[in-house]
């Protein structure tokens, strides 16, 4: 027969349990509120030419794999995505296509997160001179620099006279209307290896003396649009080292950015779903999410 002490211990426990169940029952479950989040910029940010397309908007291109579309699926983020191909900085403010609202309006005080890819198309940088490059490599026969005797220093003084001021309008644009939001600011992975690889040529026809050239001006871009970044309050996320060794040159399942002739994507020169989800990891490493 159990003795008073006993019976006075077993009583106790009936009644812890008995509560501890009542408020397992009876308190509610907080979720944590999902981020905030709204995804702006060019085709690096849509992951154009990578499948499956968001048929929402066939005419931006943009893919529901891109990085920010992965960032969100890892973070548990509530996404607005107005990512779209081709985007100049100066579609922030206005519309880039009929029917396509400026980007800027997809933000608000209430925004937790922006990432973004921006300034590319300014000037048709990106195009100009991978398209220009590529056709004077052509010509050449991969030998010598026909594209830097060409255009010189052209396309890194449009980038210090126009690009540069130009981004940094749009993100303090971007800031006065999403004061409460973390900005982050990607810059462009490499699209061209560190020295010339002969065996590349038939994908990206580049001449030997041409690679540094346009390494330099991708540099030069990035370094612009970080500086912008710092300059208006945004956090910059560099790729010159993470995508080192995966530009285009690189084969399948290595490289990050697809080559001008005979790639995967259905757009040439732009990141592959690898590189969307490796922007997207190393974004929320810097951004310290996930």
């Amino acid at each position: 027969m159990p003795t008073p002490a006993l019976r006075r211990a077993a009583a106790a426990a009936s009644a812890l349990a008995g509560t501890l169940a009542l408020g397992l029952t009876a308190a509610p479950a907080h979720a944590a509120t999902p981020l905030n989040y709204v995804a702006l910029g060019d085709s690096y940010s849509a992951g154009s030419g990578v499948t499956p397309i968001d048929t929402s908007n066939l005419l931006c291109l943009r893919s529901t794999v891109n990085y920010p579309h992965v960032l969100a699926k890892a973070t548990g983020a509530s996404l607005t995505d107005v990512t779209c191909g081709g985007a100049e900085t100066k579609d922030f403010t206005q519309s880039q296509y009929s029917g396509v609202a400026p980007q800027l309006d997809a933000v608000n005080a209430n925004t937790d997160l922006v990432t973004l890819t921006i300034g590319g198309n300014d000037n048709s940088t990106f195009v100009s001179a991978i398209v220009d490059c590529g056709t004077a490599g052509v010509l050449s026969a991969g030998f010598g620099h026909p594209c830097k005797d060409k255009y010189g220093t052209s396309f890194d003084d449009a980038i210090d006279a126009n690009t540069y001021p130009a981004l940094k309008s749009a993100l303090t644009a971007l800031r006065a209307k999403a004061p409460n939001a973390r900005v982050a600011v990607l810059g462009y992975p490499w699209i061209v290896p560190s020295a010339f690889d002969a065996s590349c040529f038939l994908k990206l026809p580049i001449a030997s003396g041409d690679i540094p050239y346009l390494r330099a001006l991708q540099a030069h871009l990035n370094s612009v649009v970080q500086r912008a970044a710092q300059e208006t309050g945004a956090t910059y996320v560099d790729f010159s080292q993470a995508s080192n060794g995966h530009d285009a040159c690189q084969p399948s399942g290595t490289r990050w950015i697809e080559p001008l002739l005979f790639g995967s994507n259905i757009v040439p020169v732009h990141p592959n779903a690898l590189g969307e989800q490796r922007m997207a990891e190393r974004t929320m490493s810097v951004m310290g999410l996930g």
